[in-house]
């Protein structure tokens, strides 16, 4: 079954536990948690920790924030899988190098790593890359492996598994759903940030871009899909007051819900 995950990214103007607290009282069985301004001075394991008395951690999102004490593009993403080993968190994504940044020194380093799983993984937590967004006037993509094929051959080349941006895919110039099978065939997708894209927008809710989501979620479904599925909005698709994140959240969660987990119609027609 589907694992149904929030990122903290979605409501993060509001303080970590808090979001923890709305997460769990909606029904999700899981956070992603981002690695941001709260992991700069104290004691990051001890805050997990607490964290996940809460609800369960399904996921850390390496810095993509210049952070205290975090080092550069290479130490974030080994400092984020020690942790994660740390504190028995199954996966981690990171974000490729950026040619339009000059990460050339990430990339030389990127490029070396052999086998992801066991370097930096040990084979306990999953490492995961993420497919980037285009931006700006021009649609450019500023990242490498910014084209579908090259990113399925240095994923199975290197023993990377993929997080799958539905947004990130929206804002190329790729077939939205061409491309997301040649990546969901390569057998190496394991986690999925599920929001919508449309008019030059990133995280929108489902139903605010021009995404065709519910026929991606029924896909999933129909196909045995069982890892995680997190949903990352942007905060701007709030409301402010509490009350009323609540009702939206739990209104998204029912669609969710609702498209993921009812049977396929050949298995309800034999029910």
């Amino acid at each position: 079954m589907i694992k149904l995950i929030l990122s903290a990214g979605s409501l993060y103007t509001l303080p970590l536990d808090k979001v923890f607290e709305i997460a769990r009282d909606t029904g999700f069985e899981g956070m992603e948690v981002i690695i941001g301004y709260d992991f700069q001075y104290g004691d990051n394991l001890a805050l997990l920790k607490d964290l996940q008395q809460i609800l369960p951690i399904a996921s850390l999102h390496a810095p993509f924030l210049e952070l205290d004490g975090w080092g550069d593009k290479i130490a974030q993403v080994i400092r984020t899988t020690e942790l994660a080993l740390q504190a028995e968190v199954p996966l981690i994504n990171f974000h490729p190098p950026a040619w339009m940044a000059l990460e050339f020194r990430f990339w030389n380093w990127f490029n070396k790593v052999k086998d992801f799983q066991s370097f930096l993984g040990q084979d306990t937590v999953q490492i995961t890359i993420e497919n980037m967004p285009a931006t700006g006037a021009f649609g450019l993509n500023p990242y490498l492996l910014a084209q579908t094929q090259k990113m399925i051959d240095f994923i199975d080349a290197h023993n990377l598994f993929l997080t799958f941006d539905t947004a990130h895919m929206g804002s190329s110039k790729a077939d939205f759903l061409h491309d997301f099978h040649l990546l969901y065939n390569s057998g190496r997708m394991r986690n999925i940030h599920f929001s919508d894209y449309g008019y030059g927008r990133e995280h929108l809710l489902p139903g605010h871009g021009v995404l065709p989501l519910t026929r991606f979620l029924n896909h999933l479904r129909e196909t045995g899909y069982n890892a995680s599925l997190v949903l990352e909005l942007s905060p701007h698709e709030f409301p402010e007051e509490e009350s009323q994140i609540r009702e939206a959240m739990a209104e998204i969660f029912a669609y969710l819900c609702a498209e993921t987990r009812h049977p396929a119609p050949s298995q309800a027609a034999i029910i």
